[in-house]
């Protein structure tokens, strides 16, 4: 089986990540999506997400519920932070050891990668599936990609700016298994990124 593991915040999911997953079906023809909300990533200096973890996953699992190829994961949830990539490829592989496995990422993280915790490791076990919404970004020697396009407007981060601020989010960017993102969130709205 071709699994893609697909982890990022979800702070809160959008029609945008379900937009980017499918294009990982259609394009690189893999069969299940596995998502994978962080605990906190490494890169980032503000360890406190606008969502609970609680929320993020029911989130999850109500925007993927519809979807045959997906499924939601709490694995790096339930592992001591920072959340390591090569953890989750790890644990996977140890679980289904006969699976394909592939990262599906940004190119802003395909550019950070090598700065990536156990780099090697993950450049042996993994095929990354790039998704850009222009111009492809450039190959890696030595690393296993493939580069997909699409193009779809939501962001986290405005949806939340939305929500302290009041505003409407966009119709189109709440996943179709969600009639409204709550306002049960975990930051004062002084200190939400």
């Amino acid at each position: 089986m071709k699994t893609c593991l697909f982890g990022g915040s979800f702070d809160p999911v959008h029609a945008g990540h379900l937009h980017i997953a499918l294009a990982a079906v259609q394009q690189a023809q893999v069969d299940k999506v596995i998502f994978l909300p962080a605990a906190c990533s490494p890169f980032k200096t503000d360890k406190t997400t606008f969502y609970t973890d609680a929320r993020r996953m029911s989130l999850l699992r109500y925007a993927t519920a519809d979807l045959p190829w997906a499924e939601v994961s709490d694995a790096d949830l339930r592992l001591p932070p920072p959340s390591w990539s090569w953890r989750l490829v790890e644990t996977y592989k140890n679980e289904h050891p006969q699976d394909e496995l592939f990262w599906l990422m940004g190119t802003d993280q395909w550019e950070q990668l090598h700065k990536w915790a156990r780099y090697d490791y993950l450049i042996r076990h993994l095929t990354f599936i790039v998704y850009h919404r222009g111009t492809p970004p450039l190959p890696r020697e030595g690393v296993r990609a493939v580069f997909i396009s699409g193009n779809h407007p939501a962001s986290s981060s405005a949806i939340r700016q939305a929500i302290l601020s009041g505003s409407e989010v966009p119709p189109e960017w709440i996943p179709k298994g969600i009639s409204h993102y709550p306002m049960d969130v975990r930051c004062a709205p002084e200190k939400a990124t």
